[in-house]
């Protein structure tokens, strides 16, 4: 192993460096990294760990070799606090994968090394606060230097970015979908318990969505894509989605808002974005894919089985919401965890047995026009609805390190060629026209056609 004293030997380039390998989540990207680590088809020659306490990352490594003995894999010293640090670690490699949270707080400097030294960066954020800030302060340089920058590249939020696309392109012109409701159900035979840094992003967001707004006042107006139909009603607070048995209540996730973004970037490039180095065969794919993308009105809704899980998730929101404005409150928050969350979020974590057990569900309802030649916008109603769904093991542990080495082993690739030079993007618009969908499928994450039925004259629900 390598400590902080071997950065000083000769310059070795890693394939990928994963910063903050030893947190919660990074020592599941870890063991997830060691799967494809020199196997024979994987561009994942080279790995080293980096993070600010060497003997925590060698205890990682070894958690997520058992029941092997640890590779010998470099370990590198470097801490979000310390910039000159980040530019020595990012010097050294061709993708940086940040694991490091709140990316509120400790992001932005990993981000900039990354730039300044024309590496590729992926996380697993899920704020929209921090990836909008991102794109705004650092685009036009990553694009500059060779950067590809993308956030979200976990549960948060290739699901729902790869799930609303498969759910647009089962829409068959003239057939075009007006909107797309994802409906997430969490399960387990033990406890769900979720992801600590979940937790505590959503209570820092609270504090400031203020800013958030004010930030995004500021900022130019996104185009926003042409939608057949009405807008959407607003609907009840609570749904009973009958088709897919459960009830919901609508999440403030980011997974929304990334979609818009992705929508807003095809919208201004209808094409998709160009490929570095693409062949004419890839533009026609890249072209023919995104041709098929047909957008729609998205959101995401949680869900549950019995409308008293409703009732607890609204009491968790309630509490964040109230006690997230003040500092007082977040301390609470934070020191409490387990107490607001009413047990979904702890310290210390979910045990393994926990994690193995759990799943999701992600259930995507669509509803649009069979023809949509001939509707006559504002006073026709959905007369179509397709139902798609997305699937996999629990979100934050398996899930998340599952979609994050997919993305990170297309940039590996020969792939790279077919993604843009640089720049701050979600994944959606990055990844989506790769083959990121079947990747995902081959390593235990679904995607299915549920079913496509015509809807009654008197009903679009």
């Amino acid at each position: 192993m390598e400590g902080e004293e071997g950065q000083s030997s000769p310059m070795v380039i890693y394939d990928i460096i994963i910063l903050g390998a030893s947190g919660f989540t990074g020592k599941y990207v870890v063991r997830e990294a060691l799967k494809f680590l020199g196997s024979p088809f994987s561009p994942l020659k080279t790995l080293a760990l980096a993070g600010r306490n060497p003997s925590k990352l060698a205890q990682a490594l070894e958690w997520a070799s058992h029941p092997n003995t640890p590779p010998a894999i470099p370990i590198l010293t470097a801490d979000t606090t310390d910039p000159p640090s980040l530019r020595r670690l990012c010097s050294r490699a061709r993708l940086v994968l940040n694991c490091v949270g709140p990316f509120r707080l400790y992001g932005e400097p990993v981000v900039a090394a990354c730039v300044e030294s024309g590496c590729d960066y992926l996380d697993i954020c899920g704020e929209p606060e921090f990836m909008e800030r991102m794109e705004a302060a650092y685009h036009d340089k990553a694009a500059e230097n060779g950067s590809l920058v993308v956030s979200a590249c976990g549960f948060d939020s290739v699901p729902a970015e790869l799930g609303l696309m498969f759910n647009s392109r089962q829409w068959v012109s003239p057939a075009a979908p007006n909107r797309v409701e994802a409906y997430l159900s969490l399960e387990s035979e033990k406890s769900v318990v979720g992801n600590i840094g979940t937790y505590e992003s959503a209570v820092l967001g609270v504090a400031s969505a203020g800013e958030l707004q004010e930030f995004r006042r500021s900022r130019p107006r996104r185009a926003r894509p042409v939608i057949p139909g009405p807008p959407p009603p607003k609907g009840a607070t609570i749904e009973h989605q009958k088709k897919v048995g459960v009830w919901a209540v609508k999440l403030p996730s980011a997974d929304s808002i990334v979609v818009r973004r992705t929508l807003s970037i095809l919208t201004e490039n209808p094409h998709g974005l160009a490929g570095v180095n693409e062949s004419d065969e890839q533009i026609a794919k890249r072209e023919a894919f995104w041709s098929s993308v047909k957008p729609a009105h998205f959101g995401v809704k949680i869900s549950s089985k019995s409308l008293l899980g409703i009732f607890r998730i609204m009491t968790v929101g309630i509490f964040i919401g109230v006690f997230g404005k003040t500092a007082i409150g977040r301390w609470l928050l934070l020191k409490f965890p387990s107490v607001f969350s009413l047990g979904w979020f702890r310290k210390k974590g979910p045990s393994e047995d926990e994690v193995r057990s759990a799943s999701f569900k992600m259930w995507f309802v669509g509803h649009g026009f069979s023809d949509c030649r001939v509707l006559t916008e504002g006073n026709k109603k959905a007369d179509y609805e397709i139902i798609t769904r997305v699937m996999g093991p629990e979100i934050g542990y398996l899930t998340t390190p599952i979609i994050l080495l997919q993305c990170a082993l297309i940039v590996l690739s020969q792939q790279r060629d077919n993604l843009p030079k640089g720049g701050v993007f979600p994944p959606g618009i990055v990844f989506g026209h790769t083959d990121l969908q079947q990747r995902l499928q081959e390593n235990g994450i679904s995607f299915d056609l549920v079913s496509n039925i015509a809807l009654p004259a008197e009903s679009s629900n």
